[in-house]
């Protein structure tokens, strides 16, 4: 039979006891396969989302018939849900079921709300969307965390490179899920679509159960203090305030579906936004002043909140895919081939199939120029990033300033675009995943990797309510200005992170990623 555990003989070495997945802890082959099918289910459901909400509802393939400000406001708010809510599911894995509880949990109940998006009705989606939201909340951070928990604390450079690699997983279930969700959501009908992504994250978690033995003892059991009476007062509070916050979430939801509460979907996108911040500023405030660290344990932290920022402005750049960048696809781009259109969701593929191409490339590059004392600081490297971010959108300005003219460009534009973002997302994102857990608390190592999701929701929220203005077909004449202003934004806040790599990396002493 071959399977996943002939593929991983192929790339075993050493004895029975130790072996390794492509010169790396075979753990690592688990956690990239949960997280490649829970990626597939993510980002096929997230291609044809806004084309979703958009689409007329008694049209050939019926949708929302939502306005354009409106899909993309309650897509940032679903896409910041997704990573807020990595927060208490970092908390949770922490102190109340572990790492590898929360990963299985999680990954349930993100199936369980794809399947009842495919029921095809405006309940089930807004309750599918929810569930998915809360289940990536389990899943996301503590995936993450257990990679790094593979490595020993001296890895350097070969963790980065595990990242890398973790994060080629992730998008090689981008690129598929994408093509096979996109073309059944768009050329069948949106139900299949998100069907069709249950059903790929079921697989994954099957893969999880069947190989989880791969990850020795990591992530089994919550963090303890070793005092057992408040060890179990620690556990009786958490769930206490998971059950209390679940009963509100379903009576607030309850109550909006039924219409006894009305919610301005652009409204709450803004008013979630000054939460998350106030939020994320408490909670770096409460571990640097009250979380009883040292000072090196404080200027760690005080960097990860550094990068937190420089990660929500990537993001908002960056996730203008789903929403913006789809609908410019869709409306403003030549998609024929041969005579047949191809989906817009398809372009979205552009950027994961990028970074399976270039990942081994920065994987070794991190690699070689660490064995040389030549790797870029991490700073350095989210600097780089955010001016890439800032380049792509330059690639759009010029693009819209043909689309002003009542043209449809060529997909080279978009491209383009992505390749930079590419480039971009391979400084930031895989590298940033290797600081936070280098430079973390071991006993908010959970948390920390929910604060760095926080950031994503952050980004993804303010992107969602741009992308209402950037994708508004009323206004295409102003398309061209709103594209140099992300660029300006964007690049200028890599320019100025650049001048302060110096003394960041000071921030970080001895514990420099």
């Amino acid at each position: 039979m071959v399977g996943p555990t002939r593929v991983f003989n192929i790339f075993s070495i050493d004895d029975m006891t130790e072996r390794t997945w492509a010169g790396h802890p075979r753990g690592l082959a688990t956690l990239f396969f949960t997280e490649m099918w829970e990626r597939f289910s993510y980002y096929g459901m997230r291609a044809i989302l806004v084309l979703a909400m958009v689409a007329a509802v008694d049209g050939s393939n019926p949708g929302l018939g939502l306005t354009t400000e409106g899909a993309t406001a309650i897509y940032g708010l679903y896409t910041a849900s997704v990573y807020l809510a990595s927060l208490p599911g970092g908390w949770i894995a922490d102190r109340l079921i572990g790492q590898r509880n929360a990963v299985f949990w999680g990954g349930a109940i993100i199936a369980s709300g794809h399947f009842c998006m495919a029921a095809n009705t405006h309940v089930s989606f807004y309750v599918g969307l929810i569930l998915i939201a809360l289940g990536t909340g389990l899943l996301k951070p503590n995936v993450s965390a257990m990679v790094g928990e593979l490595y020993g604390p001296e890895a350097g450079a070969r963790r980065d490179a595990g990242y890398s690699i973790f994060y080629m997983g992730i998008n090689t279930g981008a690129f598929v899920g994408q093509l096979i969700c996109g073309y059944l959501g768009e050329k069948v009908g949106w139900h299949w679509g998100f069907g069709a992504a249950g059903v790929f994250m079921v697989l994954g978690l099957i893969q999880y159960k069947l190989y989880g033995t791969h990850l020795g003892e990591i992530g089994l059991r919550p963090v303890t203090t070793g005092d057992a009476a408040r060890d179990a007062t620690v556990q009786h509070r958490g769930w206490l305030i998971v059950g209390v916050f679940l009963a509100g979430l379903a009576a607030v939801t309850a109550a909006t579906l039924t219409g006894a509460l009305t919610l301005d979907a652009v409204r709450l996108a803004q008013g979630t936004g000054i939460f998350i911040v106030a939020v994320a500023a408490s909670y770096f405030g409460y571990v640097i002043f009250f979380g009883g660290l040292d000072a090196d344990e404080k200027k760690r932290v005080a960097v990860i909140a550094v990068f937190f920022v420089s990660a929500a402005m990537f993001w908002s750049g960056f996730e203008q895919a789903g929403s913006s960048f789809n609908l410019f696809a869709q409306d403003h781009t030549d998609r024929v081939i041969f005579g047949w259109e191809a989906p817009a969701s398809w372009l979205q593929s552009i950027n994961p199939m990028f970074i399976i191409l270039l990942a081994p490339f920065f994987a070794a590059l991190w690699v070689n120029l660490g064995r040389r004392g030549l790797n870029p600081s991490t700073p350095f490297k989210f600097a780089i990033g955010l001016i890439q971010m800032g380049i792509g959108f330059l690639v759009l300005y010029f693009a819209s300033l043909f689309v002003v003219q009542g043209e449809k460009v060529a997909p080279t534009w978009l491209m383009l675009t992505y390749l930079f973002h590419t480039t971009g997302e391979l400084c930031l994102s895989p590298v940033g995943l290797a600081a936070v857990n280098k430079l973390s608390p071991k006993r908010y190592q959970g948390q920390m990797f929910g604060t760095w999701f926080t950031a994503s929701a952050l980004g993804h929220l303010i992107a969602g309510l741009v992308a209402g203005h950037l994708a508004d077909d009323a206004n295409v004449a102003d398309m061209p200005d709103r594209f140099l202003f992300v660029c300006m934004t964007t690049a200028g806040a890599g320019l100025i992170l650049l001048m302060f790599v110096g003394p960041i990396k000071r921030l970080m002493g001895d514990n420099k990623p």
